[in-house]
């Protein structure tokens, strides 16, 4: 089974339904229950539970409603904003820093806490962002570079205990999703669509019985 968060909307739905398509048991989470089961009404492989990932109690919920220990974690839940530094507002900033940093704390702490002597593969999609800083997104650089930092320190741990649990960084480039309609004037017509994106990600998770990939960008062309 494979838990996917942030999933009513662009890469996360896109992975769900195709996944799903392929014939594998799916679980999609997120905080919007409407679009949820918008994305699960497409296939009756998938199963919805939403969960706010900023909560520690939202996500024991979540885990105590899967039926069994999943395969494979992808981690999608995330948001944007942009700016320069002295325009950005401080409530923005902190719920950025929430969205992205918090949330892939509190999930990361209670797969390990659960799974760590399981095989299951958490994979924490991140973004470009999280490599090379940008003018006009230091705060969201900023978050990304964090949970770069999360997974890195996390994966030193898990080698250290010998866990046979797996964290994989995804890295991907620009896609043409919702998430850019915070910034109106953003030229999307050369992005990625989600289902490309997703696409390529599918493949090169596909590891082998003695071998994976475990820091994978994504770029547009």
């Amino acid at each position: 089974m494979i838990l996917i968060t942030g999933a009513s909307s662009g890469l996360g739905a896109a992975l769900a339904q195709q996944y799903a398509e392929a014939g594998q048991d799916v679980v999609i989470t997120g905080r919007n229950q409407q679009r949820l089961e918008a994305v699960k009404a497409t296939n009756n492989k998938t199963q919805a539970i939403p969960a706010d990932l900023t909560s520690p109690d939202s996500i024991n919920s979540l885990i105590n409603q899967l039926d069994i220990a999943p395969t494979t974690v992808i981690h999608c839940a995330g948001s944007g904003y942009f700016g320069q530094i002295q325009d950005q507002q401080p409530d923005d900033i902190i719920q950025l820093f929430n969205n992205n940093i918090l949330s892939a704390t509190l999930l990361l702490r209670e797969l390990v806490a659960r799974y760590r002597d399981q095989a299951v593969s958490v994979v924490v999609v991140m973004s470009t962002a999280a490599l090379q800083p940008k003018g006009g997104e230091s705060t969201y650089c900023a978050a990304k570079w964090a949970v770069r930092a999360l997974v890195e320190s996390v994966r030193q741990e898990l080698k250290a205990s010998k866990s046979p649990m797996k964290l994989i960084a995804v890295y991907p480039g620009g896609m043409a999703t919702d998430f850019w309609n915070i910034e109106k004037d953003r030229d999307t017509t050369t992005f990625m669509s989600a289902d490309e994106a997703a696409g390529m990600l599918i493949q090169a998770l596909a590891g082998t019985e003695h071998g994976y990939i475990s820091d994978i960008t994504i770029s547009r062309k």
